[in-house]
């Protein structure tokens, strides 16, 4: 990418949204509601072709972005949002701002799905976008294509949090051996992000998990032969919701398990 500077003099008169997506916290009974955020600045980029076939795997640990759900509209966040990967999973409405290259009006809705790293080669305001304490998003090729020409190369954007919109459960990929269960948990609505997670086997009480990289947490425990419940806390709201017997007794690493439960 070229050279790109900007200079930001940018006000908004801004109407807070309240989400209608709530859930109920599983300690206390009350309802937790996950609010979009305010609209805060930063810059985007994008990495791959139209066919986002390079935003594929990616830092979280989704996988197949298709396969799982997550589609073409993804990004890379930069070190400052990626959070040690606490922020996989969440969503952000991303518009061009104060560009020749922007479309007007218009915004891209994205998950996170994978790190932006640094790149200490470059000067953070000429090739290293992604060097800490910038925020940035790299976008796939499709979803910048939405907010911008994609000639531009780079844009000025304004970005907020909002709640992540998911079609069904929780979904649960199993990976490890007998001794060591690591699992990836998917296609999380409402915030989106998971802070903390235990794992019940019918023989065991609960057993905490810790966090792997990404999305992915992990119990150093014999658990075959033993159909699992997990326990698991939002990171935004703190709202703990609990899914029974996700996986049979006769469960195998290598499959995805899905259920009916999620956040909103």
């Amino acid at each position: 990418m070229g050279s790109v500077s900007h200079s930001w003099s940018i006000s908004f008169f801004l109407v807070a949204l309240t989400s209608t997506f709530v859930g109920t916290s599983m300690a206390t009974g009350y309802t937790t509601v996950f609010r979009p955020s305010q609209w805060s600045l930063a810059h985007a980029t994008f990495y791959g072709d139209e066919t986002a076939s390079a935003t594929m795997g990616g830092a979280c640990g989704y996988g197949n972005l298709f396969q799982n759900g997550y589609g073409t509209d993804t990004a890379a966040l930069s070190t400052v949002l990626f959070n040690n990967g606490y922020a996989c999973g969440t969503c952000y409405q991303i518009m061009c701002a104060q560009s020749p290259w922007c479309y007007k009006g218009v915004f891209a809705t994205v998950t996170a799905t994978n790190l932006c790293p640094p790149n200490w080669s470059e000067d953070s305001n000429n090739g290293g976008w992604c060097n800490p304490p910038r925020v940035h998003f790299d976008m796939s090729k499709p979803a910048f294509m939405k907010i911008a020409q994609w000639k531009a190369g780079i844009v000025p954007v304004m970005y907020r949090r909002v709640p992540c919109i998911r079609p069904g459960g929780l979904r649960f990929s199993f990976q490890g051996n007998g001794y060591w269960l690591l699992v990836y948990v998917m296609n999380v609505g409402g915030a989106g992000d998971i802070a903390n997670m235990w794992v019940k086997g019918t023989k065991t009480g609960w057993i905490s998990m810790s966090h792997n990289w990404g999305a992915s947490y992990q119990a150093f425990a014999s658990l075959g032969g033993q159909a699992l419940s997990f326990k698991i806390t939002s990171y935004t709201t703190k709202e703990t919701i609990c899914a029974w017997n996700v996986a049979p007794a006769n469960w195998n690493v290598g499959l995805t398990y899905n259920t009916n439960l999620n956040f909103r």
